[in-house]
């Protein structure tokens, strides 16, 4: 089964390598999508793949690298579209 879901987390996720941690772990799983900056301080991350995987790159995204601190995660699904084929930091 295929699952597409969108993320906004909440906390110090800015400038400890949250981003490379997730691009890293979606790469190892084959999750794809894509994971940016919002002028907030939050971090948006689009995830599509196998159930499984998608579920556990929600896991690491709920945990993050060792210098965040996650206060929250907003987990919204998402209609199936597969128009990514890779995993991609996006820039603003």
């Amino acid at each position: 089964m295929k699952k597409s879901v969108k993320l906004i987390v909440k906390g110090t996720v800015q400038g400890v390598f949250y981003r490379q941690f997730c691009k890293e772990n979606a790469d190892k799983l084959g999750v794809n999508g894509f994971i940016r900056n919002l002028e907030n301080g939050d971090v948006e991350v689009v995830l599509e793949g196998n159930n499984d995987e998608v579920d556990m790159m929600i896991k690491l995204c709920k945990q993050g690298p060792k210098h965040a601190q996650i206060r929250d995660v907003e987990v919204e699904e998402k209609k199936w579209s597969g128009e990514f084929k890779d995993f991609r930091i996006l820039r603003f």
